[in-house]
């Protein structure tokens, strides 16, 4: 599975070893939905024949490589908390399950840092994510991840994430 070739980072340059890394772990983590391997495993192969390297078009970059196994292993270890924080985020009609399976990736790992990596920004993980999601998507998926991470965010790091808050009840669900 790769990105879609024609997607730019909104920097416009090579995306960084950070943005390299998220981008590789949630490849890791549809990997890991469709098959029976460890995060152990899928971490060491990521490691060894995809980080920095070019396959089917894909520029894998050079990636946070401790990043990427933080986020692959404890987004795996941590799937059922995150699928419940997710679905406090979520509209009625819809479950973790209903998601695509990109999509539950992308918002799996999105959930994980603000719950867990508070040396991230809030909004620096939301702009990352939403990058993530249109370099996969290119309808309404991205403004999906926008607003549940938003409500996220507004919900598990108040005191980080101040602004206006916006209501992304269209897009959640």
């Amino acid at each position: 599975m790769a990105h879609r070739p024609d997607h730019k980072p909104r920097s416009g340059g090579a995306p960084s070893r950070r943005t390299a890394a998220r981008l590789a772990a949630v490849q890791a983590l549809y990997q890991l939905e469709l098959s029976d391997g460890s995060a152990d495993a899928v971490v060491r192969e990521f490691g060894q024949h995809r980080l920095g390297h070019e396959i089917d078009g894909a520029d894998y970059g050079e990636a946070d490589r401790d990043l990427f196994g933080d986020l692959v292993r404890n987004v795996t270890a941590d799937r059922a908390e995150l699928d419940r924080v997710l679905g406090t985020a979520l509209s009625a009609e819809w479950s973790v399950d209903r998601l695509e399976t990109v999509l539950r990736a992308i918002l799996r790992a999105g959930a994980y840092e603000l719950s867990s990596r508070r040396d991230v920004p809030p909004r620096v993980i939301l702009n990352e994510y939403v990058d993530i999601a249109d370099a996969f998507f290119s309808g309404k998926e991205t403004g999906l991840v926008n607003g549940v991470l938003d409500r996220l965010a507004r919900t598990l790091r108040p005191d980080e994430f101040e602004g206006p808050k916006r209501d992304p009840s269209a897009t959640a669900g």
